[in-house]
């Protein structure tokens, strides 16, 4: 028997309760990952001379939410979402997990609420400093500059939300999204996945007993893709899949070539054709400088590739063939100097790995795509940079890219 924590409100196994197939109850062993994954302490690292914070995911949700509601601000449900939630959905399927993504439905009105909701983060990472810190003198800015990573804040039409990134220096970010209203929430069916936290959290607060298979809460998992089994199927199976791809904001690209990297395949080449062109476009067009393009093509490297650094240079390669066959939106010398990066970012790579010696000039050598007609190519020589720091503390609300 399933003994719900409270009653903890989710559907039995099997129930359309939810609205049919975009829902689903997990099994005890899903649970038990669940519940592993909030317990684990995570640090939290401050620069300078703040010291490291060690706190479960399970308490930074209570305290967060609890300061939230004594605010005023209702949390209508907590979710954790991403890599993370795929991991607790199917242990073994390629991806691992990196950021803790956790998503606070809220209410987001007002500019004031934003900043309340901001005010009430630091409020709280002030509380999770050690006994013996003086806290006095340590002011909210303070807070954000030693332990934030990132600040995103988005409000139009479509999308009111904001995310705040706790730092930790192996890219195991904890990541508090703030949502009211998000129009495209995944990218591809494999990362759809958000797991309500609600009767979890709830069971740990109330039962004086600890779970078991036949006494724990129900736990129910949706697929933004739509359809949970399939995703669960594309997980299972390692199966590149999407819907609305020309929703999909330019970080797409890069997610892709990293499914690619890990073993995933399209579930149908005729569609992936369209949808690496689709996501080539749209990563030219959130990224149109060069600059850009090195900036992010390096914190990727550097946040996604952590234990894995091996599979860089396979990454790369990969990448540059699917924006050398798939960009039909630029002009020639735009596209050769963005594969000349890719490129010299594996040279990189291999130097760094001592696979070849260290350089400070090289020449990248490549094949034009294929319904290029223009036969005679220069080669360049490039000058390899150092990289670019992508750990900067920001100093406000940055825009969505």
């Amino acid at each position: 028997m399933l003994a719900a924590a409270a009653a903890a409100g989710g559907p039995a196994p099997g129930s359309s309760e939810h609205g049919g197939e975009r829902f689903s109850v997990l099994s005890w062993e899903q649970v038990q990952r669940l519940d592993q994954i909030l317990g684990e302490a995570v640090p939290i690292h401050g620069r300078g001379n703040f010291p490291t914070l060690s706190v479960r995911p399970r308490t930074i949700v209570q305290v967060v939410r609890s300061r939230l509601e004594k605010k005023g601000i209702a949390v209508h449900n907590v979710r954790l979402n991403g890599s993370a939630a795929s991991h607790v959905l199917h242990q073994d399927s390629g991806l691992g997990y990196k950021d803790l993504d956790l998503i606070f439905g809220v209410d987001l009105k007002t500019e004031d609420v934003f900043q309340l909701v901001k005010d009430v983060v630091m409020d709280c990472l002030l509380d999770f400093l050690p006994e013996g810190v003086n806290k006095d003198k340590i002011t909210p800015m303070t807070l954000k500059e030693a332990y934030v990573q990132k600040l995103v804040k988005v409000c139009n039409e479509t999308d009111r939300w904001s995310l705040i990134s706790l730092s930790n220096n192996s890219g195991k970010n904890v990541e508090l999204k703030f949502v009211d209203s998000l129009r495209r929430q995944f990218e591809f069916s494999v990362d759809s996945f958000q797991i309500i936290l609600d009767s979890l959290l709830l069971f740990g607060e109330c039962s004086e007993n600890p779970m078991a298979e036949n006494f724990h809460p129900t736990v129910t998992g949706e697929s933004m893709y739509g359809d949970f089994e399939e995703a669960m199927d594309h997980l299972r199976n390692r199966v590149i899949a999407t819907r609305n791809p020309e929703e999909i904001r330019g970080g797409g690209l890069l997610k892709y070539c990293n499914l690619l990297v890990r073993g995933f395949k399209p579930k149908s080449e005729v569609d992936m054709k369209a949808l690496q062109r689709y996501m080539c476009s749209r990563f030219f067009i959130d990224f149109s400088d060069i600059g850009e393009q090195q900036r992010k093509l390096e914190c990727y490297l550097q946040s996604h590739f952590v234990g894995m650094e091996s599979k860089r240079y396979d990454y790369l390669m990969t990448l540059h063939r699917v924006v050398n066959e798939s960009t039909v939106c630029l002009m020639g010398h735009e596209r050769r100097q963005t594969l000349n990066l890719i490129a010299m970012l594996a040279v990189r790579v291999l130097a760094e790995q001592n696979i070849i010696p260290t350089v400070t000039n090289v020449t990248c050598y490549y094949q034009p795509a294929p319904y290029v007609s223009e036969i005679n190519f220069n080669y360049y020589v490039t000058h390899v940079q150092p990289f670019l720091p992508c750990n900067q503390s920001y100093p406000t609300w940055l825009p969505c890219n």
